[in-house]
């Protein structure tokens, strides 16, 4: 088995309610940040790295600047259509803006914790000796923060 980045999602009324200040985003008993909020603002770092304009990669992806304006502040979620235009107009892959969430998404502290697993399954065939451990191996596992 290999490590990967798990995150606590609280439940329906855990956690301490909205955040200061609340708003669009902000799901009351949540602190898990919503899809459009980290879209939008990866976009909006993308065009600002660039020096464009709202209405410079508005007209090229032929969305209203309105509509663009919103998805930057979270307001609105794109269709994938609208994604894959925008991301074009900035010069992007698509793949380019899931690395920069994955990266917006790990870049809270991490605690390591360690799994044991035990093997219970037997696939068939006669079953032999050998002296091996047939319990699984510890493996470490990072929980984001």
């Amino acid at each position: 088995m290999g490590e990967g980045v798990l995150r606590a999602v609280p439940g329906p009324g855990d956690g301490p309610g909205p955040r200061p200040g609340g708003g669009p985003g902000q799901d009351e008993g949540h602190d898990e940040p919503l899809m459009r909020d980290l879209v939008g603002a990866a976009l909006r770092r993308a065009r600002l790295r660039q020096g464009r304009t709202l209405r410079d990669v508005a007209d090229r992806a032929r969305v209203s600047l309105p509509y663009l304006s919103e998805i930057e502040r979270g307001r609105k979620e794109p269709s994938s259509e609208v994604l894959a235009a925008v991301c074009r107009a900035l010069g992007l892959h698509l793949v380019d803006l899931v690395g920069a969430l994955h990266t917006d998404l790990t870049s809270v502290s991490t605690v390591t914790v360690s799994v044991t697993t035990r093997a219970t399954a037997h696939w068939g065939g006669p079953r032999r000796s050998t002296g091996a451990r047939r319990d699984g191996q510890a493996m470490g596992v990072l929980l984001a923060a």
